[in-house]
């Protein structure tokens, strides 16, 4: 069998699988959050976010409500090197993002059920 046949025979074999893929995958919320920045973000975001009282007045000051903090939580990035991972009941994350062009930088401790914003910061 010439090498076009064989390729022409993958290809086909390829387009057909993937609409197979699409199709049972239509439905589904399906992801690929496999990096260590997407696995802890989602982690974070699954959970109930709780803040105190001066951070809902830092949020409020720079016009950050629940929506723009998930957006935050969405498209920021880890900083695993500032972060302190190593504790047994609660990991310490630090998070860098932006928001309407200012640098944000947030601490989250993630507990099992729940994930706590510490402090914020804006740059």
């Amino acid at each position: 069998m010439k090498f076009i046949h064989r390729l022409g025979f993958y290809l086909g074999g390829l387009a057909i699988g993937l609409v197979f893929l699409a199709f049972f995958l239509k439905g589904k919320n399906a992801s690929c959050d496999y990096g260590p920045d997407a696995r802890v973000l989602k982690n974070i975001r699954s959970k109930s976010m709780s803040y105190s009282e001066s951070i809902s007045e830092t949020m409020a000051q720079y016009q950050i409500d629940s929506l723009a903090l998930q957006n935050l939580l969405t498209y920021s990035d880890v900083n695993f090197r500032k972060s302190d991972v190593k504790q047994d009941s609660c990991s310490t994350y630090f998070i860098e993002g932006k928001h309407n062009d200012k640098d944000v930088f947030l601490s989250i401790t993630n507990c099992e059920y729940k994930a706590e914003l510490i402090k914020i910061d804006f740059k």
